[in-house]
């Protein structure tokens, strides 16, 4: 077996132990994330996903960024509840998101040899976005890495990677059951 079978092993398992931790809200999935998204930066890159190298270097800084945010109780003691955004904001969310992607997509198609510009690109933007919604604990950051998550068993099927591929199908099922998750959390928060 080649190296990066191997890293992509430790890449899937310190990725998969990050989400679980993430749905149950507990700020050891941010170390796990780091050691993932490092991980995952060589192996995109030695497989030509150009948008998944960026978008995983950029989640470094978001990962740090949310260690930091979630570890910082308000002035009362209480940790950052979840939150929600309202229909127009994620109506504007949204858009923003499909007219990235396509731009960043035609960039990456008319600039590089990269494979699955479009997609890729969606990953990437779509990925960010949610990301950074996690970081503030938006509820809608699951919808988004549900989608993604879709967008990239594709990808990831198709490029052979297999475990990854297989880590992605976990990773919305555990999606899922964070968004029920927070859904009931951001819930007992509104009525108190």
């Amino acid at each position: 077996m080649s190296l990066y079978v191997y890293l992509e092993w430790a890449a899937a398992l310190a990725g998969l132990i990050n989400v679980y931790l993430l749905t149950r809200q507990t700020i050891l999935a941010w170390p796990a994330g780091l050691l993932s998204v490092f991980l995952y930066i060589f192996i995109f890159y030695h497989h030509r996903l150009y948008s998944d190298v960026i978008l995983h270097s950029v989640y470094v800084v978001l990962n740090l960024y949310g260690w930091y945010r979630w570890s910082r109780p308000d002035h009362q003691g209480n940790p950052l509840p979840v939150t929600r955004f309202s229909l127009g904001q994620n109506a504007l969310l949204s858009l923003v998101i499909l007219f990235s992607s396509l731009a960043w997509g035609l960039f990456m198609k008319k600039n590089t040899h990269a494979d699955f510009a479009y997609p890729n690109a969606f990953i990437l933007v779509a990925s960010l976005t949610a990301q950074y919604l996690m970081t503030l604990k938006k509820l809608e950051n699951w919808v988004w890495w549900i989608l993604v998550d879709i967008t990239a068993i594709v990808i990831y099927s198709q490029k052979k990677l297999l475990v990854t591929a297989v880590l992605y199908s976990l990773y919305l099922f555990l999606c899922i059951l964070g968004f029920r998750a927070w859904y009931r959390s951001n819930k007992l928060t509104t009525l108190n």
